[in-house]
Parts: structure tokens; sequence; C-alpha cells
């Protein structure tokens, strides 16, 4: 299987262990600037406004830093 779980990283510190966001996600698709539609192989689908920090492909782990700026005007 190639899926991974997608993590966010707490308040961004390094000190604490990420918060699973979606597990078993097949795909990653980004929507706009840092807004992502992640899929789970059990078809969940979420949004996740964020930056992608790390991905560690061979532990199926991708970390999110959460992307709290106020929405953009048009």
């Amino acid at each position: 299987m190639c899926e991974a779980n997608i993590y966010i990283e707490k308040n961004g510190s390094d000190d604490e262990e990420p918060e699973l966001f979606l597990a078993a996600a097949n795909e990653v698709i980004p929507e706009e600037e840092n807004v992502w539609r992640v899929t789970s192989i059990f078809g969940e689908q979420k949004i996740l406004r964020g930056r992608i920090k790390s991905m560690h492909l061979v532990d199926h782990m991708i970390v999110f830093t959460r992307d709290d700026s106020p929405e953009k005007p048009a």
C-alpha cells in the first residue's frame, strides 16, 4: 500500500508530537495557496489549510504546519 497518515503540528512546536489529521491518505491535492484537499483510501475527504513541513515516505507520514493567517482579500 502507498498511503500515508497526515499529521498537523500543534502550535508549530517541534517539542510536541504532531496530531493525526487523516489516516491512510492516498491523495494530497493543492486547491489554492496553502489549502489542500486530502482523501483517504476509504473515501473520506478533508480540507487542510497549512504548509507541508516534512514528508517521511518510508514511515508513511506527511507533517503539515497549520496556516492560521487571515483570508486574503479578493
